[in-house]
């Protein structure tokens, strides 16, 4: 019985780890709310966030931020740019918004899916809003949060990576005539990580933090 008991087991881990292969960008976490969308009248206000955990935490921390509101959160706890890349035509370009805000980065410097430099973090972004730009959707680029340490990852300090990727993001931007986002600025510690009282984990905001996002965020939406 005990042999029997580990074989399903295994069999069992087997198995999930082979879904999670077959799927690794997730590409069917929102592909029935997508189909929703699309089969409704177009709408020339929506706005669509893009991101990891961070994005899909504002939807559960603050729901009223996007109540009433042309806004669809397609955030994915744990993402890295890669993944947000592979899903990004069918979780942004065919939702067809007036507007794409992009909020990525951390995951990858965690080595959440692996080894990552800045200029590879950075590539998938350019190519997220290049594909955004040929199918004419306007692109919001946001800095990535501050961090100085990963709970699920220790020992990384990740602060001056943090830092040094927002600067490449923003030279980016500059360069390209796309708006781009400081939230790390009002949000940091004297040691650039986040403030305890906008997130005590260390990396994701809680309600005091997605509200000072919003404040800073709204008047590029607006």
């Amino acid at each position: 019985m005990k042999k029997l008991a580990l074989a399903i087991l295994i069999f069992s881990l087997f198995m999930g780890k082979n879904a999670v292969a077959q799927d690794w960008a997730n590409l069917n976490r929102y592909a029935k709310e997508n189909e929703k969308i699309i089969s409704l009248p177009s709408d020339a206000n929506r706005v669509v966030f893009m991101g990891n955990s961070i994005t899909e935490g504002w939807l559960t921390h603050h729901p009223d931020f996007f109540s009433n509101k042309s806004y669809v959160n397609r955030g994915i706890g744990g993402q890295t740019t890669p993944q947000m890349l592979l899903r990004f035509r069918a979780d942004v370009i065919n939702l067809k918004p007036k507007t794409v805000v992009i909020l990525a980065g951390i995951n990858d410097i965690a080595g959440n899916t692996g080894p990552s430099t800045l200029e590879m973090i950075l590539n998938n972004i350019i190519s997220m809003s290049e594909l955004a730009k040929a199918n004419n959707i306007n692109v919001i680029l946001c800095s990535v949060l501050p961090a100085n340490n990963f709970y699920w990852n220790p020992g990384i300090q990740p602060a001056q990576k943090v830092i040094a990727l927002n600067q490449m993001i923003q030279d980016y931007a500059k360069s390209n005539n796309i708006p781009f986002v400081d939230y790390h600025t009002p949000m940091k510690d004297t040691e650039d990580g986040l403030k305890k009282e906008y997130g005590p984990d260390g990396v994701h905001p809680n309600l005091e933090g997605y509200k000072v996002m919003e404040t800073i965020l709204n008047k590029f939406i607006e």
